[in-house]
């Protein structure tokens, strides 16, 4: 990846030269362009890299039911894998997180839900 990072750096450092020495309206379009680029590589390369830190914290199992949940609430799976990270890099973790951890972890994430009582009279 270092490779990769110099590359990024040598291409915007050429194309803040050339805006330097009088850019149009045509080369400003490219350069946003690229540096639109350039942060959806850093995204892409950001969400690879936290999804092989889960495969090495989490069983396929808790993967699955965290990927379900990720398709209907992906705010609170960020919350469970920042803190998944935290307490993997802290040393708290002991092995692999199996499936029934990651609910009890849900279950303290997610609080007291609201109790629905419906009557009918």
């Amino acid at each position: 990846m270092d490779e990769l990072e110099r590359l990024r750096q040598k291409r915007m450092a050429e194309l803040q030269q050339r805006a330097a020495m009088g850019a149009d309206p045509q080369q400003m379009a490219q350069q946003q362009l690229a540096q639109q680029q350039l942060a959806q590589q850093q995204q892409q390369e950001m969400q690879a890299q936290l999804k092989q830190a889960m495969k090495q914290v989490l069983t396929p199992e808790a993967r699955s039911r965290l990927d379900n949940i990720r398709l209907t609430k992906p705010e609170l799976v960020q919350q469970i894998e920042i803190q998944l990270l935290q307490s993997a890099q802290a040393g708290s973790l002991r092995g692999k997180v199996t499936d029934e951890q990651l609910k009890v972890l849900l279950k303290n994430l997610m609080g007291q839900k609201r109790e629905i009582k419906i009557s009918r009279r």
